[in-house]
């Protein structure tokens, strides 16, 4: 399963002449900024794990439902349009390669909300992006799961964070927490299941690390960890 196109949304992943349009230095908008990460996927039923390589690139600044915003583009084809200002970093519309316009987000979606404090919390909608079920078609809970609301909370601000591509200090640490109900079986029937995600952001750079998990709920569903660092950047 290819998972860097959908990893996009994941991470809810820009400003012209190259200059920054705020206090962005957690999750930097500026023209041509540029991060490689490689992405491990490991599925719980499987011996092995998937990897692979995604690559985000701030394009500049257009104007979006009538504002300026900043335009973040994966190697997969999508495209994000951000703004930063007083309440936080949020992203204001995405586009994927089949649309030919960007699809506005109602309400913005957050990425990180102000005050940059530990207990500051907020939410963004979210989907399962590893949950599928082994005799369905389609089999993957997010093409047929309506969005829900995954609730998000600062729980550090001095973290310390090594990667490929170096270490890092000052971090945030930003967890995620929700959960899908779903009809997992006959046995146990309707079931809430929980979804994990932590987040790690540090000054100047923005997202280093990202860790994902939907644990498999029973014996005719899977689900897996989705761990996502940062090998290189500019």
């Amino acid at each position: 399963m290819r998972v860097t196109a959908v990893l996009g949304s994941l991470i809810l992943l820009l400003s012209a002449c190259g200059t920054s349009p705020g206090d962005d230095t957690l999750f930097p908008l500026a023209e041509g900024r540029r991060w490689t990460y490689s992405v491990s996927t490991v599925i719980d039923e499987a011996e092995s794990t998937q990897r692979e390589t995604l690559v985000l690139a701030n394009r500049g600044s257009d104007t979006i439902d009538g504002a300026p915003s900043w335009r973040r583009r994966s190697d997969a084809g999508i495209e994000y349009w951000l703004r930063s200002d007083a309440t936080g970093i949020y992203r204001i519309a995405s586009r994927n390669p089949l649309e030919r316009e960007p699809q506005l987000d109602k309400p913005r979606r957050y990425v990180l909300q102000k005050p940059y404090a530990v207990g500051t919390e907020w939410e963004a909608p979210t989907t399962a992006y590893l949950l599928a079920r082994k005799n369905q078609v389609p089999r993957e809970v997010r093409y047929f799961h309506k969005p829900f609301p995954m609730h998000y909370r600062i729980e550090a601000l001095a973290e310390k964070v090594q990667t490929p591509a170096g270490a890092f200090d000052g971090c945030v640490r930003v967890s995620g927490r929700a959960e899908i109900r779903l009809y997992v079986d006959a046995m146990f029937q309707w079931r809430d299941i929980p979804l994990v995600t932590l987040e790690w952001y540090c000054p100047g750079v923005g997202l280093v690390r990202l860790e994902r998990k939907e644990p498999t709920p029973s014996k005719f569903m899977v689900g897996g960890t989705v761990t996502m660092e940062l090998t290189s950047w500019q």
